[in-house]
């Protein structure tokens, strides 16, 4: 049983990165999902999370910018991560509430 993150990377201010979280022997497609994200010096924040059937809610912090989703038959939680900005520079976790699972990281830096 785990989550397996990846997309993360270098990108530029105003640029966009897509992070996936495939789940592995998971109840995923009953489980509501969180992703979350930890700059260094900061505690872990919830960012967005995601019902069974794709309700949404966001941090206000990315309000607008982020996109989560999931498509149940593959196993698979996204983000959509879009205008990015030097503050949202962390490491991007995902979580399964049903068992609770996370992913083990992928780190996202913004800069220029």
């Amino acid at each position: 049983e785990q989550l397996v993150e990846s997309g993360g990377g270098l990108v530029q201010p105003g640029g966009s990165l897509n992070l996936s979280c495939v789940a592995e022997g998971l109840m995923f497609s009953i489980s509501a999902m969180g992703w979350y994200r930890q700059a260094p010096g900061h505690e872990r924040e919830l960012i967005a999370q995601i019902t069974s059937d794709g309700i949404t809610v966001y941090a206000d912090s990315v309000e607008g910018r982020f996109t989560a989703s999931r498509d149940n038959a593959k196993n698979t939680l996204y983000l959509q991560m879009t205008d990015l900005k030097p503050e949202d520079t962390a490491v991007y976790y995902c979580k399964a509430y049903f068992g609770g699972h996370w992913g083990q990281g992928t780190q996202v830096t913004v800069t220029s």
